[in-house]
């Protein structure tokens, strides 16, 4: 049984740890996602960004691909499959038409009028269907981290009046995919934002931020972290070893295979930086 996040956000902020998510690109990384966290007793939110949607074969195959392996592996653990950076209202409308129990629209890159415009009707379809809604406001950057992107205070409070979105995403100095220099979280900001919204902040960009900053990311107001190159990497790295020492092996599920202790190491250390093991 699917549901959404807001339940394990709200209990994340209570207790002052994390949920993490992960984002999944096939049906061998959603079960590898599902068995560690099961194990560790995790919640867990399971992102699917629009071209991982496209890849797999669309929204509806996911929900169902999902549905099977949770009951097949017997996840007894709370599971939110989310949609990632939705694009626009009509891409939310399909995941959540489809069963997702979560979204995220990111109008960020537009002025705050739109992106309070476009959130609002996400919202107000969202909620006829028991799903949770994630919004971004600033811009966060890949590569390196611009001040000028963080999100503003005000802007925040506003958005989330005019809104009432389930979690924020501020920019406040993370980055997607690999940092290019150093993070530059902006903590005063980010307790700010907390305590002046009293929503689940959400913190994406989790590669690599060390786990004494995601501590304190965690102590000011951060209840869900996005996850997804770090598992690229561990299970693309591994897989290429595997293939250098093994030339004969041709077998597709032996290749993908041999990625996920790795992958699996990494979800593992995650949960525990979050501390989201045995919250479930």
């Amino acid at each position: 049984m699917l549901e959404n996040m807001n339940q394990m956000l709200d209990k994340a902020k209570k207790n002052k740890y994390c949920v993490p998510q992960f984002n999944i690109n096939n049906l061998e990384w959603t079960r590898f996602i599902l068995e560690e966290a099961n194990k560790e007793k995790s919640p867990v939110i399971l992102g699917v960004s629009e071209g991982a949607a496209k890849y797999m074969g669309g929204y509806k195959l996911i929900v169902s691909m999902v549905k099977e392996l949770v009951s097949y592996l017997n996840i007894d653990v709370p599971v939110a499959l989310h949609l990632d950076h939705g694009s626009s209202f009509e891409v939310c409308k399909e995941a959540i038409d489809a069963g997702f129990t979560s979204v995220m629209i990111d109008a960020s890159k537009n002025s705050l009028e739109e992106n309070i415009r476009i959130t609002k009707k996400v919202v107000e379809y969202a909620s006829n269907y028991n799903v949770s809604v994630e919004a971004e406001i600033g811009h966060i950057n890949t590569d390196t981290a611009d001040e000028a992107m963080y999100a503003d205070v005000n802007e925040c409070q506003i958005f989330y009046k005019e809104t009432h979105i389930n979690a924020l995403a501020p920019a406040l100095g993370s980055v997607h995919g690999l940092y290019k220099g150093e993070p530059k979280l902006d903590f005063n900001r980010m307790f700010e934002i907390s305590n002046l919204l009293n929503i689940p902040l959400v913190l994406h960009g989790g590669t690599g931020i060390n786990d004494e900053l995601l501590k304190k990311a965690i102590s000011c107001g951060i209840c869900k972290l996005n996850i997804n190159t770090e598992l690229q990497i561990e299970w693309s790295k591994n897989v290429r070893k595997y293939l250098n020492e093994n030339n004969d092996v041709y077998d597709p599920r032996k290749i993908i295979k041999s990625g996920e202790l790795a992958m699996k190491k990494a979800i593992q250390n995650k949960i525990y930086v979050l501390g989201s093991n045995n919250r479930a």
